[in-house]
């Protein structure tokens, strides 16, 4: 209807609809039915009607150069595409409906096989037997009459491709207006006398309801008789507009106020104020919808742009297949939609599917927003000052500065990625959202790190690699948190900086002395780690043996020798040189590297003799010619002064602290 006044004028071939009224105030702005295609110039314009036309038809009006408005029934479109189905298998295509109903005659022009028209039972079996057959139907056809009819089919089909296409609105239409009419005195029928659908529905409630009338407009009820007790019940055909159904309901309130007496009406309605409303027992039979809504409905079609929906208003829905939350959708499928448009003024009713998906998803990221709870995001277009991205369908802007840590130069390189996102603002309003990795970034360091500190046990030994070095010692990271090795605590012996010990770069093991997670400071030994030097040293310098060492303090008694960090032994001033010497000085100097060999090893009180002269007398002796013939020389080597002994207590050793 809205197709036909949005284009006038224009042509139909036979009239749009079955409603004389709409006819006339079609025919008024010059959209007129004409019986064949000889009343058609070329360059018309040709609005093909509800009921649809045969393929011939449409390749006609292709040729002349018409311009060609298609309002076929969306359903009626789909059997045209089942009858062409049939045509491609080379079967017979078997439609029940009334062989000279338009509709009926169109569609068995869709294919070039065999095809019958088959009204009834009788005609049923009255086929030939074939071997295989698809059955289809007339949108408006009742529906029990029809399994009475593919029942009788199937007797002469060998094999039935049976494809019940009735209507779903129709066929709802039907079952209610049954139901109105079980409790119903009188039923009306509104619908136009040439309507298919409207004679079957006064057909099926007059064999329920012995007074049911059939009429075209609210004129038709002054010669009706009604009695003040009479339940009157109305319906009307799908051709029916709703200004003709409003006009007789008005007529029927008019006409109760007149035959029922006032205090039969004071009774009514203190009973029942339904009994005396008409316009609620026409809602019984039509849904009512507005925008916005959500409803369930049934897919029924499906094309390459669009699906059809059953939602049992008294036209079908349409939803964009981008509208769609999943194109994964067939035929007689339950879906949830809502309502976009009652009319899109072409008489569809335009529906959403991603509407109410992305209304789900916003409440859910409200929640989580609310919650503090973080979502996930698909990065989907770099802008100015930030990323846009996708958050379960939902736009969501995050900001250059939130996108990491640290500066982020190429915010392309996010383009694609998979990002957890925290949300940080929410406008309701205008359903904006912005968001911050960097809050996730920061937070999952905090949890990392907290993890860490958690499980840092004071005594344990781990693995570090040195970080960084200072004057009072090194910084070791021990898996995501820095601790320090106070100079101190790096060797057992003398340290004047760290860098004498470690240097960046080198994994250690180090052993945990004292943690403080409120300051974040963690206390490290990395000389506890290693064996203490006088627990080894009897075994790593046995008496007898030579090694290496350096002078680190000279006394008056002797000079302290080095051998390794935290491990001192003393070269007593007799034991410095061949020859006696006035002051170890004249031997020996600080930081001097010496040969000496181990005089003795007393591991308890921390003590090891050393000497140089012994060390040079063997060298001595191995540089002696080994030919017997040679005579040699005795020399006499000087003795030490037995009252050059050193006191104990300024011969000891130092200890370590």
């Amino acid at each position: 209807m809205e197709t036909a006044r949005k284009n006038a004028p224009a042509r139909t071939i036979g009239p749009v609809i079955h409603n004389p009224r709409v006819v006339r105030e079609l025919e008024e702005i010059g959209v007129i039915g004409v019986r064949n295609l000889s009343e058609i110039a070329p360059g018309d314009r040709v609005i093909l009607r509800s009921h649809g036309v045969d393929r011939a038809t449409v390749c006609r009006l292709e040729e002349i150069g018409c311009q060609v408005l298609d309002a076929t029934c969306p359903f009626v479109s789909r059997i045209h595409e089942i009858a062409r189905e049939a045509e491609n298998k080379r079967i017979a295509l078997i439609v029940v409906g009334e062989a000279e109903h338009p509709e009926v005659q169109g569609i068995r022009g869709w294919t070039r096989g065999v095809s019958y028209a088959v009204p009834d039972v009788s005609s049923a079996l009255a086929l030939p037997e074939l071997e295989e057959a698809i059955v289809v139907c007339q949108t408006t056809f009742i529906a029990e009459n029809f399994d009475a009819i593919a029942s009788a089919v199937s007797q002469r089909v060998h094999k039935v491709d049976l494809r019940k296409t009735i209507c779903p609105a129709t066929d709802q239409r039907q079952t209610e207006a049954v139901e109105i009419a079980r409790e119903s005195d009188v039923m009306i029928v509104i619908g136009g006398r040439e309507s298919s659908n409207s004679r079957k529905l006064f057909k099926l409630v007059q064999g329920i309801c012995p007074r049911a009338c059939f009429i075209e407009d609210a004129r038709e009820l002054e010669n009706m008789e009604f009695k003040p007790s009479d339940r009157v019940g109305i319906t009307a055909g799908a051709s029916t507009p709703d200004c003709t159904i409003k006009e007789v309901v008005a007529r029927m309130n008019d006409i109760e106020k007149q035959v029922t007496p006032s205090e039969e009406i004071q009774e009514q309605a203190e009973t029942s104020s339904a009994e005396s409303d008409f316009m609620a027992d026409v809602e019984k039979t039509l849904v009512q919808i507005r925008p916005g809504q959500t409803i369930t409905g049934t897919v029924v079609q499906i094309t390459d742009d669009e699906v059809c929906v059953n939602v049992g208003y008294k036209a079908d829905g349409l939803v964009k297949k981008a509208d769609l939350s999943s194109t994964d959708v067939k035929i007689g499928d339950e879906i949830e939609v809502e309502v976009v448009k009652v009319n899109d003024g072409e008489g569809n009713v335009l529906l959403s599917q991603r509407n109410i998906v992305n209304r789900k998803n916003w409440d859910e990221i409200v929640a989580k927003y609310e919650a503090g709870e973080f979502v996930t995001g698909i990065g989907k277009e770099a802008v100015k000052g930030g990323l846009l991205a996708d958050v379960n369908g939902i736009r969501t802007f995050i900001p250059a500065s939130q996108l990491s840590l640290r500066y982020v130069e190429k915010i392309e390189e996010f383009v694609g990625q998979e990002l957890t996102l925290k949300i940080i603002e929410v406008d309701k309003a205008k359903k904006r959202i912005v968001a911050s990795r960097k809050a996730v970034l920061i937070a999952e360091e905090a949890e990392r790190k907290k993890a860490i500190w958690d499980a840092l046990e004071v005594g344990s030994v781990v693995k570090g690699i040195v970080r960084r070095l200072a004057d009072f010692g090194a910084f070791v990271d021990i898996g995501g948190v820095d601790g320090l090795v106070h100079v101190t605590d790096l060797s057992w012996g003398r340290v004047q900086h760290p860098s004498e010990v470690v240097k960046v770069g080198d994994e250690i093991d180090v052993k945990i002395l004292n943690v403080d997670p409120e300051r974040e400071r963690i206390s490290l030994s990395y000389k506890q780690t290693r064996p203490r030097p006088w627990t080894v040293a009897g075994e790593k310098y046995p008496v007898g043996s030579v090694v290496e060492g350096k002078v680190v303090r000279i006394t008056t008694f002797g000079a302290f020798v080095e051998l390794e960090p935290g491990l001192d032994g003393l070269v007593h001033i007799s034991q410095c040189a061949l020859t006696r010497i006035a002051k170890v000085e004249d031997a020996v100097q600080v930081g001097q590297i010496v040969r000496v060999k181990v005089l003795d090893v007393n591991t308890e009180a921390k003590r090891i003799s050393l000497s140089i002269r012994e060390v040079l007398e063997d060298e001595a002796l191995e540089n002696v010619p080994a030919n017997e013939d040679e005579e040699y020389a005795i020399v006499d080597i000087p003795e030490v002064a037995a009252e050059q002994e050193v006191p104990a207590a300024e011969a000891e050793v130092p200890t370590e602290e």
